[in-house]
């Protein structure tokens, strides 16, 4: 089977995959400060991009102003990619945290897009599925429902330094557009279990990786290790069917009534 590279551009929602680093140097008596701003999907973006795919990107601190507010512009989309940004960004916009006024719930609509024929996938990382210290909270959200995983009610990181073993046990599942079972080692994931009903295309030991399902007309897609740095080491993020895997599940995710 040949590998999945979609001839048909897809209108990509991403959102997440940035941060900002506010860093105390210490040196000796004295200290200051520094401040940085990160993005750590820039290889999947290209990805997307070079596809022919259309692209919008909402960064962390966008999501707020720019993430829709309106099931109008979510059907817009042809999938929705969230990443590594937890549940508060969506759930407490400014006009609500701010100014304790009435908001649209992003997740509850994302739900619905679901719902309706839209495609979702879920990134593994410290802020998405359950994360760090529990801070992601995804599975407290409207969103839960249309995840093809239920969540952990705690920290679900499981770190793996020396590195893990993937095994693809449905190859010929077509999310992976004919991509080798052979893939390069993950440095972690967030812990989940596949629902009644979901596929897990992929795992390491009893721990599902890739988790494929339905819910209502739409797709919905659960990858728990990362696309980039620190859990997707250099040899996946440079692995040469990189990006025709992220081409095929985004392709998958989208494959519902709306894409076909």
């Amino acid at each position: 089977m040949p590998e999945n590279l979609s001839t048909s551009p897809l209108r990509v929602l991403v959102a997440g995959e940035s941060w900002i680093k506010h860093t105390i140097h210490m040196k000796g008596f004295d200290q200051f400060h520094s401040t940085e701003y990160e993005e750590g999907a820039g290889v999947f973006l290209d990805c997307v991009r070079a596809a022919g795919h259309e692209l919008t990107y909402v960064r962390g601190h966008e999501i707020s102003a720019l993430f829709p507010k309106t099931a109008e512009a979510l059907d817009a989309f042809d999938v929705v990619v969230i990443s590594d940004v937890g549940s508060n960004s969506f759930l407490l916009p400014d006009e609500t945290f701010l100014r304790s006024e009435k908001s649209p719930n992003k997740l509850g609509l994302v739900a619905d897009y679901v719902g309706r024929g839209g495609g979702l996938v879920m990134i593994g990382g410290y802020l998405s599925f359950t994360g760090i210290d529990g801070k992601a909270r995804y599975g407290m959200s409207p969103l839960a429902e249309a995840l093809p995983v239920d969540l952990m009610p705690t920290d679900d990181r499981v770190e793996i330094s020396d590195g893990l073993k993937v095994d693809v046990c449905d190859p010929a599942h077509p999310v992976l557009g004919g991509t080798p079972a052979e893939w390069p080692m993950l440095l972690g994931y967030n812990r989940t279990f596949p629902k009644e009903g979901a596929t897990v295309v992929a795992r390491t030991g009893d721990d599902p990786l890739l988790v494929v399902g339905e819910y209502g007309r739409g797709r919905s897609v659960a990858f728990t290790s990362d696309l980039a740095p620190h859990w997707a080491p250099p040899e996946f993020v440079e692995w040469e069917h990189y990006a025709a895997l992220w081409t095929s599940i985004l392709s998958w995710a989208a494959g519902g009534p709306r894409g076909q």
